[in-house]
């Protein structure tokens, strides 16, 4: 592992739970961008690849969530993941940019969220 390799995993390692949500929604967001970006030169496979990134990662946010401890906020966020995931899932098949701009724009907005209440 060279030095660099050494820093990026001592900074995700060593980053509070907000920071690293706020890290994962910046990485699903660049995955969406990234998609839309393929779609749009008719890189299809490309862009599957991209949004089932996305997906992944939304997942993954989704299943860290503390049910017993979040209460409704939890279950609200839940719900948004789960319509978030679904909806990558369609604007895949229907090779649609504008739905995976509209997930794009929730995931900014929960984003900011997110950075405004992490230290």
């Amino acid at each position: 592992m060279n030095g660099i390799d050494a820093y990026k995993e001592t900074s995700v390692t060593t980053q509070n739970k907000g920071r690293l949500i706020v890290l994962l929604y910046e990485g699903a967001i660049k995955f969406m961008y990234l998609a839309i970006d393929e779609l749009e030169a008719g890189n299809y496979e490309a862009k599957s690849r991209y949004l089932i990134k996305a997906q992944n990662v939304i997942s993954e946010l989704n299943a860290v969530l503390d049910m017993e401890k979040g209460g409704q906020i939890a279950a609200n966020l839940r719900s948004l993941y789960n319509f978030m995931s679904n909806s990558l899932a369609r604007a895949n098949t229907k090779q649609d940019p504008e739905m995976i701009r509209q997930i794009i724009k929730l995931a900014e907005e929960l984003n900011e969220s997110f950075k405004a209440i992490s230290p």
